[in-house]
């Protein structure tokens, strides 16, 4: 047997024309010879296509009709098997596959979930220029050994929630990657690929932005999870072939998905689905569904696994599409309030079960919100009426007035099963043609799909008629859920449309104002003009004229950009908002990100909806670790999801008659997640002790806040205002390639990306580049392969406090520089960085180079205000007398006059940067600093002025490392081990900031090393960027002198506080 192996190997070399695949046939005999033979059973060997060499592995071995074995990967006779072992393409076989050969057809090496274990060579390879006979077997003992353990692989049977997820998790990226994508890039014709016609159906009609990528990616997931959904509910044998019997025949779109991965599919996808498929075939399912059963998550074990399965999937994306289950508590108490809402606002006294109530969850998920009003619904119908008619009660009520929307497939696909599982359970089997009216839609766009015939788009342009009904023309009385939450929304606000000449293209809108009941009622008219030419213009999408609204306050537009606005969350409110007003009443519950609450941002969102509804309950949850909340006494403030964003939630209320002004109530939950979900269960919105707000003019804020120095504040100056020019932070999009801590890495990584010898995907990998909207790396690289002046681009940033490092600085690699301003740093300049707010602790500081938008604070956008700007014209630029103070005429003026002489700009600057330093100041005014740029008081006393100008220079220097007070540092560097940042820790006894056990720096009080400028603690902040680096002597210097100033600035800002009584004692008005 092994002998004729052999022969057959040797025969099909001798034919001089041999391919990799000119030896399948022979490997493949000889594996069903030696089952039969040596086994007594017989096994089924698969030679699997492969598109492209990333493919499927060559064969794949079954023991029995459903029972996998492993795969083979096979290469051509000499092929060097070390050189195959560390590929790419074996490293993600071995990650994905847990039974698997390599080949060269004389030697066999056999791995084990990714390790070899065996390696065996039965022959020396024969080669016929060198001999004529075939070379004899050898190690056949070893080698029989080898094939038995391969052959007696079978997958295990028991399984945790966690290891079936990783499982999945692993072929589902191999389904992504190596089969689906594969299968987009084909050339195949599109009515015929069903794959590219499913993937240009949700490109034009679902997500217009939807790379190929990102298709694979929800389609790989979508047959993952709708297979594990089916084996919830299929008894006895497994295969893919099941699953399509167990979607309902009214569900079209996942009817058409899983009716070609059944019967149809492409053979590379049908090994891989095969093979998921044997995964859950052994799975016991239902057990580990139990599990969560008793960890008391039992209400949605279907969604708990989804969970469990994309955090081992992929979870970035997770966290990106806000997957992350609603606690209980917090569905209940959200559907429960609502409840009694319908019956008490609304005159609906069976509350959910009242046959007039419309409900929608717009972002459903797996319907977590709707199948809890369900269950409310029927136990209500049950209790007024008993069990005799709860499935025709369900029939006639929750199948037509309970909708929901979700633009994901997986978690359409789940919610369909699961909520078919769940009336069934309530007392309704589902027929083959009922279904809930669940809809594969985006809420947040308007367009429906004209009726096709194209594969994969027929089903999808009938769910998009459907869904469409619901948004336009169904009034719904209560909108429900849990919003995703997305800093910059994939859901576009603007659209690119082409217009030719002479029609007509919205250019902007008009603000009305109407009154009504004491209310301001905004209206947005379109202005549209004629094009005078063939052009595109950007035109608002549905939701994108809907946001519009919330950029106005007080009747007038912000005049500001305000890409927060964007958030899907704020979206989907705005979504709901619309609806309610479309209905002329209704009540919305939803929990989202509570950032709105009190950002400046969202003033206008706030007015809109008092606007719009009549009471609204606001039951601020926290749990911001971003911000790092904690509860007011101090203790630790947790989160009620496993996220960073703080989140709350809000029940809007509409009633047709109008009674007044909108009454706004609200409450803080702090505290520990276990005592949120306790208050959360036993509460609805009736119970809660809501504090009574009166948000008003200008920021109508939905938090508690103090007026308190209000007026005071006001009187001030605003720090843009002095400032005339001034922008926000340099943006790179990819700080880790164009900024570093010295120029020689810059170089370096330039000097590759400009080489265009080297492939685009070579450097994307390398570098870990990702395009943005503005930034495509091919032109990048072709611009900056054929600038003769590419080394000069090289310049200074202030990249943290104290932190000054290098920057690739042009246009070419960086998104958005600034250079309009930025500019005026590239000479001889002072500027104060600042953000327009603070979410952390109050901070400002000085720089003389460029500045980064997280130079202060991490998590507001920082501002730049130059002390000069320099014109336009080079020569002019490159001297010092031409350049102009950055300061307000008019403030120069008033300080002229009221001081009998001109201060310099520079003292003015010092001045300032010495009042933003005055803890008095900070503390006082804390709560205004939160919202808006700093105001500045001016003393009208010269000697005032003088005082605080000097100990605001002293501060500028000492933060420029430039003080001669640093030249004598009050720490050093001491210890006998190596200069590397291993991990900085604080020994607070001996005064030590410690880089790794045997080197540390001392004299480093606490204050000093708990000192914070805005969101960073200095000291500490400085070190762990540079973890992993060995600090050169002159970083060890600058440290030194960090350390020194901090210490030098907590004694200046003393002196600072002792003035600043003497400021406000003797005001100077100023009006800009």
């Amino acid at each position: 047997m092994f002998d004729h192996y052999l022969e057959q190997i040797a025969a099909t070399t001798k034919r001089g024309d041999a391919r990799e695949e000119s030896y399948y046939g022979d490997l493949k005999d000889f594996l069903g010879e030696f089952s039969r033979v040596k086994r007594r059973r017989k096994i089924h060997v698969t030679v699997l296509p492969k598109k492209t060499e990333a493919g499927n592995p060559d064969f794949r071995v079954w023991g029995g009709k459903h029972t996998q074995v492993g795969y083979i990967e096979a290469k051509s006779p000499g092929t060097p098997l070390d050189r195959v072992e560390k590929s790419e393409q074996l490293v993600r076989y071995l990650a994905t596959f847990p039974n698997l050969i390599l080949t060269d057809f004389y030697e066999f090496r056999l791995y084990r979930n990714g390790q070899r274990i065996e390696t065996v060579r039965l022959a020396h390879q024969f080669k016929p220029t060198r001999r004529k006979t075939v070379p004899p077997a050898e190690h056949i003992e070893e080698f029989e050994n080898l094939l038995k353990m391969f052959l007696q692989f079978s997958l295990p049977t028991k399984f945790t929630a966690e290891s079936l997820a990783k499982e999945l998790a692993l072929r589902t990226r191999f389904l992504r990657d190596q089969v689906i994508k594969e299968e987009l890039r084909s050339d195949t014709d599109k009515t015929s690929n069903r794959i590219l016609g499913f993937y240009e159906a949700f490109r034009k009609h679902l997500i217009a932005n939807l790379k190929p990528d990102e298709f694979a990616d929800l389609y790989s997931q979508t047959i993952t999870y709708g297979l594990f959904a089916a084996r919830t509910r299929a008894n006895g044998t497994f295969t893919r072939k099941v699953a399509y019997d167990l979607i309902p025949k009214t569900i079209g779109i996942l009817r058409e998905v899983f009716h070609f991965v059944s019967f149809d599919p492409p053979e590379q996808l049908q090994a891989t689905v095969d093979d998921i498929a044997e995964v859950l075939a052994v799975a016991d399912v239902r057990n580990i569904l139990g599990e969560y059963f008793r960890e008391g998550k039992g209400n949605d074990p279907i969604f708990h696994f989804y969970e469990t399965f994309l955090a081992a999937y992929n979870p970035r994306e997770r966290e990106r599409r806000g997957v992350y289950y609603t606690p209980e508590p917090v569905v209940s108490y959200i559907v429960r309030s609502l409840n009694t809402i319908l019956k008490e606002k609304f005159d609906r006294p069976d509350g959910f079960a009242t046959q007039s109530v419309t409900v929608l969850d717009p972002a459903g998920g797996t319907l977590t919100f709707l199948a809890e009003a369900a269950r409310l619904a029927v136990e209500e119908y049950v209790s007024k009426y008993g069990e005799g008619s709860k499935s025709k009660f369900i029939e006639d009520h929750i199948l037509r007035h309970f909708y929901a929307f979700e633009l994901m497939m997986a978690p359409y696909a789940a919610g369909h099963l699961k909520m078919g599982y769940l009336l069934e359970e309530l007392g309704h089997k589902l027929t083959g043609d009922e279904r809930l009216p669940f809809y594969l839609t985006n809420t947040l766009e308007m367009e429906e799909l004209a009726q096709t015939t194209l594969p994969g788009m027929a089903s999808l342009s009938e769910e998009s008629h459907l869904a469409g009904k619901v948004k336009k023309d169904k009034p719904i009385l209560v909108i429900l859920g849990n919003p995703p939450y997305s800093g910059i929304s994939a859901n576009a606000s603007d659209k690119t449309s082409p217009v030719k000449k002479g029609q007509k293209y919205i250019k902007g809108y008009n603000i009305m104002v109407e009154s009504d009941c004491g209310r301001q009622v905004v209206r947005l008219a379109p202005i549209e003009i004629k094009a005078r030419k063939i052009m595109k213009p950007k035109q608002k999408t549905f939701i994108g004229e809907l946001i519009e609204y919330y950029k106005v306050v007080d009747g007038e537009w912000f005049g500001e950009r305000k890409h927060w606005l964007q958030d899907d969350y704020v979206k989907f409110i705005r979504f709901a908002q619309w609806k309610i007003d479309q209905a002329g009443e209704g009540v919305v519950g939803f929990i989202t990100n509570h950032a709105y609450l009190d950002n400046p941002t969202f003033r206008g969102m706030r007015q809109s909806l008092m606007n719009s509804f009549d009471e609204m309950y606001i039951l601020d949850l926290h749990g911001n670790s971003l911000k790092k909340e904690k509860a007011p006494d101090g203790s630790v403030d947790q989160n009620v999801f496993d996220i960073r964003q703080g989140v709350a939630i809000v029940l809007l209320i509409k009633r047709k008659a109008r009674e007044g002004a909108c009454k706004v109530f609200h409450l803080d939950l702090w505290g520990l997640r276990d005592r949120k979900y306790s208050y959360l269960q036993s509460n609805t919105f009736e119970t809660v002790e809501h504090a009574v707000l009166q948000p008003s003019s200008p920021s109508y804020f939905f938090v508690p806040k103090t007026e308190e120095n209000r007026s005071e504040w006001d009187n001030y100056p605003s720090l843009n205002k002095l400032f005339p020019v001034n922008v926000t932070g340099i943006v790179t999009a990819r700080d880790r390639f164009v900024i570093d801590f010295t120029d020689e890495p810059l170089r370096e990584r330039m000097t590759q990306f400009r080489d265009l010898s080297l492939a685009d995907e070579i450097i994307r990998r390398k570098f870990a580049l990702k395009e943005t909207r503005g930034w495509k790396l091919k032109r990048a690289r072709a611009r900056l392969s054929i600038d003769t002046n590419w080394e000069q681009y090289l310049t200074n940033i202030l990249y943290r406090p104290f932190d000054l490092r290098r920057i690739y600085y042009t246009p070419i690699m960086v998104d958005w520089g600034r250079q309009e301003v930025m500019r005026h740093m590239l000479q001889e300049n002072l500027a104060l960085i600042c953000p327009k707010q603070f979410k952390e602790e109050p901070g400002a500081f000085v720089t003389n180079a460029l500045a980064a938008h997280k130079t202060v604070s991490a998590f507001d956008i920082n501002y730049l205000f130059p002390l000069y700007c320099y014109p336009e014209d080079f020569f002019s630029a490159h001297e010092s007398k031409g350049r102009v103070p950055n300061l307000a005429p008019k403030l120069v003026l008033a300080l002229k006059k009221a001081y009998g002489r001109q201060p310099s700009p520079e003292n003015i600057f010092h001045y300032i940067y010495g009042i933003l330093y005055a803890n008095a100041y900070r503390k006082k005014y804390a709560e205004f600093l939160k919202t808006d740029f700093p105001r500045i008081p001016f003393t009208s006393s010269a000697e005032t002025f003088k005082k605080v100008a000097k100990q605001g220079a002293e501060l500028v220097d000492l933060h420029l490392l430039k003080s001669k007070k640093l030249v004598k540092p009050i720490s050093k560097c001491e210890g006998s081990g190596t200069l590397e940042v291993v991990k900085p820790t604080y020994e607070k006894a001996k005064g030590r900031v410690k880089i790794n056990p045997e080197t540390w720096f001392d004299g480093v009080a606490p204050e000093v090393w708990e000192y914070r400028i805005g969101g960073y603690q200095v000291l500490h902040k400085w070190l762990k960027d540079r973890k992993g680096r060995t600090l050169a002597s002159e970083e060890v210097v600058t440290y030194t002198k960090i350390v020194t100033a901090i210490a030098r600035t907590i004694e200046v800002q003393a002196s600072l506080d002792g003035l600043y009584e003497a400021v406000e004692s003797s005001l100077l008005e100023i009006s800009l």
